[in-house]
């Protein structure tokens, strides 16, 4: 009889296998000599690239789709299909000067009446994406090389905003009356969509007449395979030459095939979210001894293998205003001083999670152990997120284990610590509420200039610490693979091409 191990590698070989015969058994190298390659991305489009399903991004990613601006590594806007930016007098409006010589994929120009169509019909769907939900944004030519952008209210971060994937610029051609815009051959980027298979795959090519530096593989096809195991034996076996989310457990067998594994920061946080709604947690020493009594460092590092870094505030490495440091070791000696000072010998708690990112339940069986060292008895419950959300908001629970990602849609923090962390915010699980907090928070409103803004972050952060609003317990890595390939350039932001910079090796 076999042993479930055996099993495993018996089914894994012969998925390899199969990997293998399907790509002729061709070598990385090989398949790669005439500047075609395949990669294998984590995410399918939720609807056939759509910019109001959030398939902007895909595009961008891909190198297909471009935006009137971009960020940077630390996270300011910079130049994109626009090369410059300014308020006008009018504080609710701003100037947009357009790249010259830029062409769609079919051949006709940027102009300020192309962008205007593209913006204008985004903001008009149904419903549309996060990133210019209820801001009013309206959108005018104004002469031959620009376009005044204006909403309903004094917006400081809107050349950022215009970063996000999903304002995308397309053709005219693209955008018919009742119809989803074609995404085949009418963006700007270095890549062409020459192709689409449904949720399977898509198919580019090199954009002769780029703008901009033009890609070194001349033909790539997109492989959208959504197991994370699948992914990594197919990089293995070298029927693709780039993966993206590599399994944690498989990084050692992939390497060992010969291929390079990159394992950088994520704008995510797994966090214990504490209730302060009610009794215990609405007493702040209760909150410190939970805090006290976590390891983060060894959640990190031992538990979850290194998949993760520990995290010391919201944000961490992956931000340039997050904290870079570790957090302090354990202390369960402080955390019965302090359940002692708030009147507790013992305590016994419930904590929920889900188990939909499978880090989830393991992470809420150590925590349990932590917390059980400094004397409160946690009881664990892994159940549908769906079937919990609302009792977590409604104040319904003790702590609850959560998965966060605190960026949406383009490089700013405030959407998430205004939904999440204010007075009234809707997504506030903690039931955290600070009139300090809410001031600095408010502040962003009119702060325009990024650098403070990421200071204004920093400063909601390190409150949010203090007050052991939650305990940060891990912020999750990123991985990908590459084998016979060059050039991946890893971008914890999640808002840059990654395609167009990968190169056939050798």
């Amino acid at each position: 009889m076999f042993s479930p191990a055996r099993l495993r590698l018996t089914a894994a070989a012969a998925l390899l296998l199969v990997l293998s015969a399907c790509s002729g058994g061709a070598s990385p190298t090989a398949s790669s000599a005439n500047g075609e390659i395949t990669v294998a991305m984590q995410f399918p489009p939720r609807s056939a690239y759509a910019f109001d399903a959030d398939d902007g991004a895909l595009l961008m990613t891909l190198g297909v789709a471009e935006t009137l601006t971009t960020v940077d590594a630390n996270a300011q806007p910079t130049a994109g299909l626009a090369t410059a930016w300014e308020k006008t007098s009018d504080p609710k409006t701003w100037r947009f000067t357009l790249r010259q010589g830029v062409t769609f994929h079919d051949g006709t120009p940027l102009t300020p009446d192309a962008v205007v169509t593209a913006l204008t019909y985004i903001t008009g769907v149904t419903a549309p994406p996060r990133s210019v939900r209820d801001t009013g944004l309206t959108v005018k030519a104004d002469g031959a090389d620009a376009v005044t952008i204006s909403t309903a209210q004094p917006d400081p971060t809107l050349p950022l905003r215009m970063s996000s994937g999903n304002l995308g610029i397309l053709a005219p051609s693209a955008y018919v009356a009742g119809k989803q815009p074609t995404v085949l051959r009418t963006a700007t980027g270095p890549y062409v969509l020459t192709s689409i298979s449904g949720a399977d795959s898509a198919v580019l090519e090199r954009n002769e007449t780029y703008w901009g530096t033009k890609p070194a593989t001349g033909k790539v096809t997109v492989r959208y395979v959504t197991d994370p195991q699948s992914r990594a034996l197919a990089l293995q076996s070298g029927d693709v030459q780039f993966a993206e989310g590599l399994p944690h457990a498989s990084v050692e067998q992939v390497k060992a095939a010969g291929a390079e594994v990159v394992s950088y920061p994520a704008a995510r946080t797994v966090e214990l979210l504490l209730n302060q709604s009610a009794k215990p947690f609405s007493d702040l020493k209760v909150r410190q001894a939970v805090t006290a009594a976590i390891d983060r460092n060894v959640l990190a590092t031992q538990v979850l293998g290194g998949a993760a870094a520990s995290a010391a505030d919201l944000f961490g490495p992956a931000v340039p205003w997050g904290v870079k440091t570790p957090p302090p070791a354990a202390d369960p000696a402080t955390a019965k001083r302090l359940l002692a000072e708030a009147g507790h010998s013992s305590l016994t708690v419930r904590l929920w999670t889900f188990p939909n990112r499978p880090e989830m339940p393991v992470l809420a069986t150590a925590v349990q152990s932590m917390l059980g060292e400094a004397g409160i008895k946690v009881e664990v419950t892994v159940g549908d997120y769906s079937a919990q959300e609302p009792k977590v908001l409604a104040g319904d629970f003790d702590m609850f284990l959560n998965s966060r990602s605190y960026l949406s849609d383009f490089a700013d923090a405030a959407s998430v610590l205004t939904s999440d962390y204010t007075c009234k915010g809707s997504y506030n699980i903690d039931h955290f509420c600070s009139a300090e907090f809410d001031r600095l928070v408010a502040g962003l409103s009119t702060t325009s200039d990024v650098g403070a803004r990421q200071k204004i972050f920093a400063d909601a952060a390190a409150m949010l610490t203090e007050q052991a609003v939650g305990v940060m317990i891990v912020h999750p890595n990123n991985t990908a693979g590459s084998r016979g390939v060059t050039g991946f350039v890893p971008d914890p932001l999640g808002v840059r091409p990654v395609l167009p910079h990968l190169e056939p090796a050798g």
